[in-house]
């Protein structure tokens, strides 16, 4: 049984490779963007045990799995639950490449439209990731990864994954 737990800087990749990780291995998949945020406010993070209740409903429903998120808070609390890690630890330029040629994403938008209105503070949110210090950082990331005792692997490019 895999129990993988994918994380990284937006524009990263995760949700790109979760998505083949749980098409390839039959693994149910969970991107924890989808309810880490309040549903009337998305821009405003609902409280943290909120969403480790519905996460840890999650890992009892299923035997084998991925959930993909840059939220360090919420995966330092179900670390236990995982056998495998990928960071994805790109530099902010392919960060930023990949967030302006990414797809429409229906689960987060309403419309394309408003996915791009979104994209100038993705931009400056993507490269303030090396120096914030929440949950979203690369620090707690560095953390995350340094903490973790299973089978663990980061990489630096898209290309190295594929």
């Amino acid at each position: 049984m895999r129990k993988i737990l994918v994380f990284g800087n937006s524009g990263a990749g995760k949700s790109t490779l979760s998505k083949r990780l749980s098409a390839d291995g039959n693994l149910a998949h969970l991107d924890l963007d989808t309810l880490a945020f309040k549903k009337e406010s998305p821009t405003e993070r609902r409280d943290i045990q909120e969403s480790l209740k519905e996460v840890n409903a999650f890992l009892e429903k299923n035997d084998s799995w991925v959930i993909e998120g840059g939220y360090a808070d919420i995966f330092e609390q179900i670390l236990s639950h995982a056998n495998e890690m990928i960071y994805l630890d790109l530099s902010a330029e392919s960060c930023q490449e990949n967030a302006r040629n990414r797809e429409w994403e229906p689960h987060k938008y309403e419309s394309k439209e408003a996915q791009d209105k979104n994209l100038d503070m993705l931009i400056n949110w993507i490269l303030d990731y090396y120096s914030r210090e929440d949950a979203f950082s690369e620090l707690a990331h560095n953390n995350l990864f340094d903490q973790f005792s299973g089978n663990k692997k980061r990489f630096t490019s898209n290309q190295a994954i594929t």
